[in-house]
């Protein structure tokens, strides 16, 4: 028997839950591209996406596309081919990033931690032997979706700081963005990449960029910059097409600014912070308590490292994969596949998943997801820790 009907649960790290409200602002007819409502709504959105980036002054690109075409638009932007970077990498998508440099014609130099927290000590020796400063820019993610690890930005910029190099500090955030807290300014990022489908609760087809002025400087003369991606066209114009090279992503746009009413003036960035920060810990309690038996760990031992928006886990001898099948089939539920832990080739691929706990999710969807989990371990013979969901009830009960 499947208890599956009824509205299915996509608990993956983005697309994420999008609010009923956000779905109703995008259901209108095509609006005016020439005056009126849209083209008057741009200033507030701009004011809107400093805010929830924590910057005062840092220049702001909308791009219709999803994290990787932010990827390839700060690429664009900011390099020659033949151009060095350094990319801390931790995990698989800090290595696509870095790929994705590298098949632009931009000169890659890896320090890549695995699945581990990146170590700003090994950043700041590999900046100081760059006599000749080649280096243009360091790479960092602040979330990598697959690992899990949030890694520590502010202590980036003190290393850099500390070897005394001018590189940029170019930071993707796509996973952080409205759950972690995050603070352009105060941390001294040069470049920002976001989207719109994980914290910003919008459906995919949205990414930006906040850039510094120092970013914009440097970005001048840059040889792979297209009329498509440049972002002094995207920032600086004063003709409302030219935001977005072409036609306004027009119902995506209503939908951003309801999704950005709903995050800073109603519950507010912080509260926000907060919110998934306890969702967080009532995940971390659940599989803490399963992994006193059996073969079950979190991805990322050090909970000060670990993201608030999704979490990693590793469940052995294939039970994550069987989980992830039972939870889809029988419970409704859809997580997130261990993207990057093993090769698909490797028996130890179908050893990890990844819950979600980002964008538009509340108490009883986690606790919910945490449930079924638990079901799904009684019903496939499992073996596991007992207390998880007591576990997770009093972290809520903690938290509020």
């Amino acid at each position: 028997m499947s208890l599956a009907s009824g509205r299915h649960y996509l608990a993956i790290p983005g697309p994420s839950v999008i609010p009923d409200r956000v779905l109703g602002a995008m259901h209108r007819a095509a609006p005016n591209i020439y005056q009126g409502e849209l083209v008057e709504m741009m200033p507030g959105l701009v004011r809107d996406l400093r805010r929830v980036a924590r910057t005062e002054a840092a220049n702001v690109a909308i791009y219709i596309a999803n994290g990787h075409g932010a990827w390839e638009a700060a690429n664009a932007n900011l390099f020659s081919r033949g151009d060095r970077i350094l990319s801390a990498v931790t995990g698989h998508f800090g290595n696509t990033w870095a790929l994705s440099a590298k098949n632009m014609g931009v000169d890659v130099e890896v320090i890549d931690f695995g699945t581990q927290p990146l170590q700003p000590a090994r950043i700041e020796e590999a900046l100081r032997a760059d006599d000749a400063h080649r280096i243009k820019a360091v790479f960092v993610t602040h979330t990598d979706t697959a690992t899990t690890i949030r890694n520590d930005i502010a202590a980036v910029r003190k290393a850099m700081d500390a070897a005394g190099h001018p590189a940029l500090l170019v930071v993707d955030a796509i996973a952080s963005l409205g759950c972690d807290p995050l603070h352009f300014d105060d941390w001294g990022t040069d470049v920002l990449i976001g989207a719109s489908q994980k914290g910003l609760m919008t459906p995919p087809g949205l990414s930006f960029l906040w850039f510094s002025d120092k970013a914009l400087a440097a970005s001048e003369g840059s040889g792979l910059v297209t009329p498509y991606w440049d972002w002094k066209l995207r920032s600086q114009s004063t003709e409302f097409y030219r935001y977005f090279g072409g036609t306004a992503p027009t119902h995506h746009l209503y939908g951003l600014r309801e999704a950005l009413a709903m995050l800073l003036d109603e519950e507010g960035l912080e509260a926000a912070w907060a919110r998934h920060a306890a969702l967080a810990s009532c995940v971390w309690a659940t599989f803490d308590a399963w992994s006193r038996n059996g073969d079950i760990a979190l991805n990322v031992r050090d909970r000060s490292l670990r993201s608030h928006s999704v979490t990693g886990a590793r469940i052995g001898n294939g039970g994550a994969v069987r989980l992830r099948e039972w939870l889809e089939k029988k419970a409704g539920v859809t997580l997130g596949i261990g993207l990057g832990m093993a090769a698909p080739t490797d028996p130890a691929y179908g050893d990890y998943l990844r819950i979600a706990h980002m964008g538009y999710v509340n108490a009883h969807m986690t606790l919910g997801v945490l449930a079924a989990l638990e079901a799904g371990m009684r019903s496939l013979g499992i073996p596991h820790g007992t207390g998880g969901l007591d576990a997770a009830a009093q972290a809520i009960a903690e938290a509020v």
